[in-house]
């Protein structure tokens, strides 16, 4: 999930978007931001984690053995440092997207390796299956998050059981009430709150330990080892539960192109790990002492009373800190989907004129609002929450692993033999996890599958329709060159200053430019065939932005470039344009644009529900004008009416 947070200034970043070129305090900042935005959603797995795992592990009587608590926490540490120390941490952070990373940078990244063809449209495929399942993770995290802290709540006082979801509620709508306003002055705040909850979680595990020392035996990878020789089907549902101890990894390989490679090592390394891995002991050495204790052994770690009561807050605090990261997450998720065609255009707002990455989608925001409030009231506890959570994550971790070995293997020319060598071991993790978690559908596993389903049937449809779109049109429209040496031998009469046609086709002429030639007879003194393409690259050089063509004395083409993480400005752009040569006023420009209105044809290359849901997309979609931020009062739209 990439997080669109205030991140520390641009000069402390390398140029090519690591930030492994910067100055110690500049390093230091940037550390201190990945501890606050990247690992909140990993950060509060040990609220619920644990306890999920051993109740699931205990007997029929409720009551876990030892054997049962050691086997459990050696899975979770190994866990934690095979899936992501060796395989976020150490590796899938070198296959960056030009400083990017994230499920659909590694999309792209994965595409231009393999080139067009079946290999591409496979790879568009796995893409859009991982964004699609991270939908699903947007929802269940906050809903999750939050629940697991404010029912800390009962071990100050059963008084407060009954006020649980409510407050949940009111909490998560004020949290996705205040998304318009931007995160910036909340994320000053994310790194130092996160700093100080993993130096509790850690400090409150000490004294445990120290009194249950054979907890450290966990520390061997034996006892996961022999705890799933010997339990069967049990060990398999256990490791569902061990999963969600991971949860969030992505975070580290989405957010590569906010902190850079080297803080974020050096905070999983230095801060995070150990202070997971010790209080995970801690509660195994807490439940070893008193089995009583599964019920709730993250907050007993702290004395009953004012102590027991701070650290709730602190941990309702740090809750919303992981769910303002996945929120924003989905933003930026669905700008990226947008940009490579995978969505329709939806209203993009810019909180922050500093930072781009800093934006707002009110669409997005409303859905998950009332997908999570739904959650909540429907499952009611973080127990029953959690046997929906993991599957959309495993799932998006599989379909990473697949991309990975496209990008060692075609990317960075290995040998078939030794990707496969590196990355079938993670692979085979992975589906051992996801097959673990799909057991729960029956118990809530089906939400992030539904969700998801959801996502990829309107992914694919909008893929699919703009295609059959696009080839249908350019089957009616007159070749561009063609057009053009007719009206230069024989040109209708001449009205003073510009007129900029946008297409998505550049070979042939635009509809609004044969309409207006067909109603108003007239032909500007310039025009300008304007085409906007995105690479898949993350950003475009600015150098590379504007691409100018001639092709006769009053017509020109211009493309302009934007990266998939851009939102593109058309205005700025063709004010680089002026400086390569073409020469306008933008007060005497008029930028003409063809509506389409759809309908469906009685023979399609889609069934008569998948254009029915075309349609219905396309009519959704954001204003061109907006998205493309246009000045509407230059602007002449031409509507058109095509069967699809």
């Amino acid at each position: 999930m990439t997080s669109d947070i205030a991140v520390p200034a641009p000069e402390t970043v390398a140029a090519n978007g690591h930030g492994d070129a910067h100055t110690t305090a500049g390093f230091g900042a940037l550390t201190l931001g990945s501890i606050g935005v990247v690992y909140g959603d990993i950060g509060t797995s040990p609220l619920y984690a644990f306890r999920e795992a051993v109740m699931a592990a205990s007997g029929a009587d409720g009551l876990p053995t030892p054997a049962a608590v050691l086997g459990v926490l050696s899975l979770i540490l190994w866990a934690l440092i095979v899936v992501v120390t060796l395989k976020y941490v150490v590796i899938l952070l070198r296959a960056d997207n030009n400083g990017e990373g994230g499920t659909l940078a590694l999309m792209a990244l994965a595409q231009r390796a393999v080139g067009t063809g079946r290999g591409g449209a496979t790879i568009v495929l796995l893409g859009i299956i991982s964004g699609a399942l991270f939908y699903g993770d947007a929802v269940i995290t906050p809903a999750l998050s939050v629940l697991s802290a404010i029912e800390g709540m009962k071990d100050v006082t059963l008084r407060f059981e009954p006020y649980i979801v409510p407050l949940t509620v009111v909490i998560l709508v004020g949290l996705f009430a205040v998304q318009s306003r931007g995160t910036a002055r909340v994320a000053a705040f994310f790194g130092p709150i996160m700093c100080v909850w993993f130096t509790v979680l850690a400090v409150a595990a000490i004294p445990q330990i120290a009194q249950q020392p054979q907890v450290l035996l966990a520390l061997n990878p034996l006892y996961a080892v022999n705890f799933m020789l010997h339990h069967g089907i049990v060990g398999f549902v256990t490791l569902g539960a061990v999963f969600l101890a991971v949860t969030g990894a992505e975070a580290l390989y989405a957010d590569l192109g906010h902190f850079g490679k080297r803080p974020i090592q050096t905070a999983w390394l230095t801060i995070v790990l150990p202070s997971l891995a010790l209080n995970y002991l801690g509660q195994g050495a807490l439940v070893l002492g008193d089995p009583g204790a599964i019920v709730s052994p993250f907050f007993q770690l702290f004395p009953q009373g004012f102590v027991r009561g701070c650290m709730v807050v602190l941990a309702t605090m740090a809750t919303v800190i992981a769910s303002q990261a996945v929120i924003t997450g989905a933003y930026s998720l669905t700008r990226q989907a947008i940009q490579l065609g995978l969505l329709p255009r939806f209203e993009i707002r810019h909180t922050s004129e500093a930072h781009s990455g800093q934006i707002f989608i009110p669409r997005i925001n409303q859905l998950l609002l009332v997908a999570v409030v739904l959650l909540v009231l429907l499952f009611r506890s973080s127990s029953a929450l959690a046997s929906a959570y993991g599957i959309s994550v495993t799932g998006t971790m599989v379909v990473t692993a697949m991309m990975g070995f496209v990008v060692v293997w075609k990317g960075w020319r290995w040998s078939a033999l030794a990707a496969g060598a590196l990355i079938a071991p993670f692979l085979f993790l992975d589906l051992t996890f996801l097959s673990a978690n799909l057991l729960k559908v029956f118990e809530g596993g089906w939400v992030p599958l539904a969700l998801g389903a959801l996502m990829i049937i309107l992914m694919y449809t909008w893929r699919r329709g703009s295609r059959l779109l696009f080839e249908k049109s350019r089957k009616l429209e007159f070749p561009l060159a063609d057009l053009v040496a007719m009206l230069e031998k024989r040109p209708p009469q001449r009205v003073p200053g510009t007129a900029v046609f946008l297409t998505s086709d550049p070979l042939s002429a635009p509809t609004a430019l044969m309409h207006s030639l067909k109603h108003y007879k007239v032909l500007h003194e310039k025009n300008v065939i304007l085409t906007i393409e995105t690479a898949q690259t993350p950003r475009i050089d600015p150098a590379e932005r504007v691409k100018l063509e001639q092709i006769s004395p009053t017509f020109s083409k211009v493309t302009l470039k934007f990266g998939f993480m851009e939102s593109p400005n058309v205005p700025k752009a063709l004010a680089i344009a002026r400086k390569l040569g073409w020469q306008f006023d933008i007060m005497s420009t008029s930028f003409f644009l063809s509506r389409r209105a759809l309908k469906p044809a009685a023979h399609s290359g889609m069934p008569r529900w998948q254009d029915r849901l075309f349609i219905s997309l396309s009519r959704s979609a954001n204003d061109a004008t907006d998205y493309f931020q246009i000045p509407s009062g230059r602007v002449v739209e031409v509507g058109t009416q095509v069967t699809i």
